[in-house]
This record gives C-alpha cells, structure tokens and sequence, in this order.
C-alpha cells in the first residue's frame, strides 16, 4: 500500500500518537507492579532453566529505554554503562550487576524520565526520523519513524514481562 496516499487531520494524528503512549504507560506501570510484587530472591532466580535472571531482563529494559533518548534525539543516556552488562553481552551470572535496589530504582527513574520526555513530543515530531535512520533512506522508508521506535520498544517490554511472570511462580 503506497502511504503517500494517506491523509490524516490533526486531530487524528494526535489521537494515533496518545494511543501508542497510552500502550508504553501502560506496559511500564504493567512491569512495575510485576516488579513491586517479585522478591529479591526471585528477581535473582532463572526464569527458566538455563535462561535470564529476571535482574538481567530488568537491566535489560533499563537500558533499552535509556538508549531511546539518543535514538529519539532527547538527550543523553543515564547510564551508558549498562550498555555492555545489559546489551552487548548476554546474562552472566558472574558478571557483576547492579543490586536489586539499585535496579528497582534505575526503573523507575529511567521511565518517568523518558515518559516525561515522550509527553512533550507533538504528534509531527513522531513522524520525524530517529537518529539511526539517514536522512535518504527515511526518505524511501517514512515509516522508519520515532513513533515506530515506540511502537517497537512497547512490544519489546511486553515480550520480557511474559518471561518476567514465570518468577512469580517461584
């Protein structure tokens, strides 16, 4: 289907884009009361045999959504060092990682600072280009967009929450 045919009023446009930051509050509060209803302990344990730490999915996420800021052009990551514990290397139980406190607070601060943020884009602003998209490929590929970006991050948290859920069984 050729996009270049469509047409959008303001007012839809607007409404498209606070669905989708309705679906990412809803996905972070979702993992935030998993997260408030898991023990230390079992944050610490494998989700199942042989897989992550539920520590390692939240450091995971953690640093997934601080990487949004320089990818939507909203400013700098937090944390950079996260990024080789929590992105480029898979879990590790000898790896050294954050404490579960510390990561319980890195959650929360991370999203309510990147939800912040979110809030203050207008609906034009997520149409635009992310920052790993150049200029003539997006040209080619609109829909390589900061909104598809949050689309993706959204499904990608609720991809993790399911693998979350198997720790309240522990």
């Amino acid at each position: 289907m050729n996009t270049a045919s469509w047409s959008t009023t303001p007012n839809e446009l607007a409404l498209v884009t606070r669905v989708v930051l309705n679906a990412w509050e809803g996905e972070v509060a979702r993992i935030t009361k998993l997260l408030g209803g898991l023990t230390d302990e079992q944050l610490l344990s494998e989700t199942a045999p042989n897989r992550n730490r539920g520590t390692y999915l939240i450091g995971h996420l953690i640093a997934v959504t601080d990487a949004m800021q320089p990818l939507l052009n909203l400013g700098n990551k937090l944390y950079p060092a996260l990024e080789v514990t929590f992105l480029t290397n898979p879990d590790n139980p000898a790896s050294s990682v954050p404490s579960v406190t510390e990561l319980r607070s890195l959650w929360t601060e991370v999203h309510q600072l990147v939800t912040d943020k979110f809030k203050k884009v207008t609906p034009e602003e997520w149409l635009a280009r992310h920052t790993a998209v150049s200029a003539e490929d997006f040209a080619k590929e609109p829909h390589r967009n900061k909104l598809n970006v949050l689309i993706s991050r959204t499904n990608h948290m609720s991809y993790h929450r399911g693998q979350l859920a198997y720790l309240t069984k522990k």
